[in-house]
């Protein structure tokens, strides 16, 4: 596929099947964040994949999912939830550049998995403390973005809108989401 075509692809999922990611698919995703740029070349970003259903199940009890189409679009468990979580964490004392790098890394992993024919949803939303004592984190880590990732159960419809349009997403009649995107118009000067 082309690069211009995986960016028109790749689209926020929050429906995923029951079906487990398999390794050789996360090691991909994986990589594609290990060779990320990132500021200084410091590589302070580790990462966690939780796939015990336990620990996922933990975990996704702490999470909050797409604040516009929810609680209507918020997966389930059991139904539509995740299976697999990859989590981004660092050293507590890490500097404010680690959250330019985790965020490069997040979109990184999240082309990969479209690349790969995964769905992938990053979430920023969930209760840290709680997630943290899930993971056992030791007194010096932290956690800093959660990537749910598994084979999509929807597919969310981008379109290009205007600056004077709305960039709220939404579920229309059919349960399908749509994600506006502002034009490079509306959103560019050129000097």
């Amino acid at each position: 596929m082309e690069f211009r075509e995986l960016l028109k692809k790749r689209r926020t999922v929050r429906r995923f099947k029951q079906v487990q990611v398999f390794d050789k698919d996360i090691n991909y995703i994986l990589e594609a964040a290990r060779v990320v740029s990132c500021g200084g070349n410091v590589q302070k970003l580790r990462y966690i994949v939780a796939q015990d259903k336990q620990l996922v199940k933990d975990i996704f009890a702490n999470t909050a999912w797409g604040g516009l189409v929810s609680p209507s679009r918020s997966p389930e468990w059991g139904k539509n939830a995740p299976l697999t979580f990859i989590i981004l964490t660092a050293a507590k004392d890490t500097d404010e550049v680690i959250q330019a790098n985790a965020g490069a890394a997040v979109q990184s992993m999240e082309y990969a998995a479209a690349d790969v024919g995964l769905g992938a949803c990053w979430l920023g939303a969930y209760k840290k403390e709680n997630v943290e004592k899930i993971l056992a984190l030791p007194e010096h880590e932290e956690t800093i973005y959660l990537l749910a990732v598994g084979y999509p159960d929807e597919e969310p419809v981008q379109y290009d809108i205007d600056a004077e349009e709305s960039m709220k997403y939404y579920l229309d009649s059919d349960d399908v989401l749509h994600v506006p995107k502002f034009k490079i118009d509306a959103i560019t000067q050129w000097r």
